[in-house]
């Protein structure tokens, strides 16, 4: 597709895999045992679902990554730019721990502290690998991995830009469709639709949130048969993914005339997220980003109404490392890209947030998306 980075080469995912070398030495770690997810894409470029037939991909600091799949996935380790050791299972379930017990054997983990996921690895691999290697350890290596993905290199970014882009025009290309008296649920169909018809991956970030009036309220609410009516806030929050990396927006509109509270609070989250966006720079700490939308709110009187953190890393996951959140030490980094989100939630009336995504420059930070972030009444 014209206007996409281009696949990651051998030498993006040696390197990737060289910095993983770095990164377990300094944790401590002999290996690294990763399950079908992100993790493993960045470093392999490899995509499996989970399923009931375990994978599990072994990285051991100078030596050939070795991968545990079923044989009707042996075809997508064919052309890999890097050596991969493959110990395929077929379906008697019975050779399942053999072949597990053979490639830890390989890899020689037992009786070394493993890496591991805890949010990804599952207990059936857990399982199948403590029977395969009784004597290793497993620890988190999180931390390790999420140091490794959170500085985005040009072509991440570039990823990222284009998935910005895509679902910019995904909700452009749906607002014609936004009336009084259209449900929630429709809109969110709609909306899904333009997603896939401006050029997203398949696989979206999330489902898209549209809630309005007291659903809006909810940040997190699932869209419901509830149709609009005028009076209404109107929060959209969508995404869209372009060569496996996300975006992550929210607009809030006004369907018909809104009372003078809610223009009012439309504006000081505007105001609020405008602060966020201004903080980020190289050497700030995350929690700034957090400090400096949440003080605007607190400062018109509705910091209750702002219950949840102000943003958070965004990349091949939707939530990912860095966290802007209250007393989040952590110094920011050129090439760091994250959400920045406040809202104002009046419960069971209505509600508003703004989400923008940013990346971290070399002297400061530029948001990817540009839409209006205005309180746009429709009707």
């Amino acid at each position: 597709m014209s206007g996409s980075p281009p696949t990651p080469t051998q030498s993006v995912f040696i390197a990737r895999q060289n910095r993983l070398t770095t990164a377990l030495a300094e944790a401590g770690l002999d290996a690294l045992a990763l399950n079908p997810g992100p993790s493993l894409i960045y470093l392999t470029g490899l995509h499996f679902h989970l399923s009931e037939r375990p994978v599990v991909t072994l990285f051991i600091p100078g030596k050939t990554p070795i991968l545990v799949l079923p044989e009707l996935e042996m075809a997508k380790t064919r052309g890999l730019p890097f050596e991969m050791q493959a110990f395929p299972y077929g379906e008697d379930l019975e050779s399942w721990p053999v072949v597990f017990r053979q490639a830890t054997q390989a890899a020689r983990i037992d009786g070394h502290p493993v890496g591991v996921e805890p949010s990804r690895l599952r207990v059936l691999e857990l399982r199948i690998l403590e029977e395969a290697a009784p004597g290793a350890r497993w620890v988190s290596a999180e931390a390790s991995l999420a140091a490794l993905r959170m500085r985005k290199d040009a072509g991440e970014i570039a990823a990222m830009r284009r998935a910005v882009d895509i679902a910019q025009r995904a909700l452009q290309a749906t607002l014609p469709q936004l009336k009084i008296g259209i449900s929630e649920h429709e809109l969110a169909v709609e909306l899904t639709l333009q997603i896939l018809r401006a050029g997203s991956d398949p696989e979206l970030p999330f489902a898209p949130i549209v809630s309005g009036g007291p659903n809006s309220a909810n940040p997190h609410a699932s869209p419901s048969n509830r149709r609009l009516s005028s009076g209404d806030l109107l929060v959209i929050d969508w995404g869209a993914s372009n060569e496996g990396y996300f975006s992550d927006l929210t607009r809030t509109f006004a369907i018909g005339k809104v009372d003078a509270e809610l223009e009012q609070i439309a504006r000081v989250v505007m105001q609020a997220n405008a602060a966020g966006r201004a903080a980020g720079r190289p050497g700030v700490a995350c929690g700034e980003v957090d400090r400096a939308a949440r003080s605007v709110i607190e400062q018109a009187g509705y910091g209750q109404y702002f219950f949840h953190r102000t943003g958070h890393g965004l990349g091949m996951e939707s939530h990912e490392e860095p966290y802007m959140r209250a007393g989040n030490p952590l110094l920011m980094e050129a090439g760091m890209t994250y959400t920045v989100e406040p809202g104002i939630y009046l419960p069971a009336r209505n509600g508003v947030r703004i989400e923008d995504d940013v990346v971290v420059t070399a002297d400061g930070s530029e948001s990817l998306s540009d839409m209006p972030r205005e309180l746009i009444t429709i009707g």
